[in-house]
């Protein structure tokens, strides 16, 4: 008879083997992992829950210039937390600008992104409810989104001044081609009063205040689901000064009214989003 070994070990000297491992060396490891997989593993024993916790863990996940956004976001920031509670406040939704802005970080990369409401955002004939109203839904972060009727000139401006980390961004309109509403639990649309959109093209255009400029355009054509429209791209070379961008949709060929558009907010994702977030290629 001969001996029998096994090639996979038992899970019992697995664990024995991690728990053997130092708590440096496990954090120094983690420093390579993503967030989520830091999360996961800190649930295996004592000494990866210790080196998950390790200030230079989480130091490498945070934007480079996180001490120049905690002032921009927070008045009053909690001094006694440590990097990790800091890039877990960080991921929260927060509120910039009485409410019209939020701004996070993704929880899986550490990336920042920011949202301008509608009511953020400067709206030809937003005050005449012959043309605009703002209506409740729960489909927007902001419970609140703008809809347009009709109107011959469309133009919807913005702008934003914010320390971005260093890196490259794309500017996002989230809009809505017809109106939704919930009937007996149950999400319905109604696309009836679409119109003009298909007259001619709607033109984006994008500034920044160190003299980058792009300018697209193109058809809306996607009633009855929220899009994402692109409207360019901007770099930030310096994330510890801020940065403001300029954007604006508009369609002002007054041959033609157009109508039954819901304005959602205006998105600013890191570029590389585009890859793997399949509800950005809208356009």
């Amino acid at each position: 008879m001969g001996l029998r070994f096994s090639s996979q070990p038992s899970e019992s000297a697995l664990k024995s083997g991690l728990g053997e491992l130092p708590e440096s060396c496990v954090a120094e490891i983690m420093t390579y992992m993503n967030p989520p997989e830091i999360c996961k593993l800190a649930t295996l024993n004592r000494a990866f829950r210790g080196a998950s916790s390790a200030d230079f863990v989480w130091e490498s996940k945070l934007p480079s210039n996180y001490s120049v956004l905690l002032r921009r976001i927070f008045a009053d920031f909690p001094s006694h937390l440590g990097k990790r509670g800091i890039y877990a406040r960080l991921c929260r939704l927060n509120s910039l600008d009485d409410g019209t802005k939020k701004v996070w970080l993704d929880r899986s990369t550490g990336k920042l992104c920011l949202c301008v409401s509608a009511k953020g955002l400067s709206i030809t004939g937003i005050d005449d409810r012959r043309y605009w109203n703002h209506i409740p839904t729960e489909e927007s972060r902001f419970n609140s989104v703008a809809y347009l009727q009709q109107i011959w000139w469309f133009e919807v401006d913005g702008d934003v001044e914010f320390p971005f980390p260093a890196g490259k961004y794309s500017v996002f309109y989230r809009i809505h081609l017809g109106r939704a509403s919930k009937r007996f639990g149950r999400r319905v649309c109604n696309t009836e009063h679409v119109h003009g959109w298909d007259v001619k093209p709607v033109r984006f255009q994008l500034w920044t205040s160190d003299g980058q400029y792009v300018t697209s355009q193109c058809f809306l054509n996607e009633p009855g689901k929220w899009a994402f429209y692109h409207a360019g791209d901007f770099v930030v070379e310096n994330g510890n000064a801020s940065t403001k961008v300029k954007f604006s949709m508009t369609q002002i060929d007054c041959t033609h009214t157009k109508g039954g558009l819901c304005l959602d907010s205006v998105l600013i994702y890191p570029s590389e989003f585009r890859k793997v977030k399949a509800f950005l290629n809208s356009s």
